[in-house]
């Protein structure tokens, strides 16, 4: 690979993986020429002290703290920005996912019209079920077929990037690239991949089902909202 793809992994309280994360992405992802963004989003954890300790280590480990937290969108929009690659994506500091997904999505991208998303196996049962009602419902919605929407790695080009009008600041961001890949006629590749127990810690919105009504409510509002934009 060349230095023509960067990948952002949002970190929010994340400093129990931290340093598992940095040697998975030094050895498999910047060893291959992939630039790795490392976003500390407001953690309070102590997470700014180790991604403090690597800095320039490597030239192609990058990583920016935003004192406050923006949310999940917000921290990923912030390091897409700084990408310099021409096919750049996102993917989770909670090593449910293995980082090193991201080559094998990479290897996908061989145009600008090409939409890669992860598609999980592994799960729990409940997570699957709630998976899967979300995409029933949001393609009845938005009218196109959708599944697996918050399935990570998620991989375009730059220029599609730099198309987005006023993206979503929250988790409806996922949401979001996905139906706009489809608006424009991207191609959708989906890659398999295995979603183990977290390493560490505990994820910071999956609480139960509080959380799980919550991520709904805000999740229909905007896709109301998304529809309408959509069919300007």
């Amino acid at each position: 690979m060349t230095n023509n793809f960067s990948i952002v992994i949002p970190c929010y309280n994340e400093s129990g993986n931290l340093l598992k994360l940095i040697d998975i992405c030094k050895k498999e992802l910047c060893a291959n020429g992939v630039e790795v963004i490392l976003i500390d989003n407001g953690s309070t954890d102590g997470s700014d002290k180790i991604l403090k300790t690597i800095k320039d280590l490597d030239q192609l480990l990058k990583t920016y703290r935003l004192e406050k937290n923006q949310g999940y969108g917000g921290g990923i929009l912030y390091g897409l920005s700084k990408a310099k690659g021409q096919y750049i994506g996102w993917t989770h500091a909670d090593l449910q996912t293995d980082p090193a997904d991201v080559l094998n999505g990479f290897k996908l991208m061989d145009s600008d019209k090409i939409f890669v998303k992860g598609s999980r196996v592994g799960r729990p049962i409940a997570d699957n079920i709630f998976s899967i009602g979300m995409g029933i419902f949001e393609s009845i919605i938005l009218r196109t077929k959708l599944w697996e929407i918050n399935a990570q790695p998620t991989i375009f080009s730059k220029k599609f990037f730099l198309s987005w009008s006023d993206p979503p600041e929250d988790f409806s961001l996922d949401l979001y690239s996905y139906v706009m890949a489809k608006k424009n006629n991207l191609s959708i590749k989906r890659l398999t991949v295995f979603f183990p127990e977290r390493f560490y810690g505990n994820s910071s919105w999956n609480t139960g089902l509080k959380s799980k009504l919550a991520l709904i409510q805000r999740t229909i509002k905007f896709s109301f909202q998304l529809k309408k934009r959509i069919s300007k």
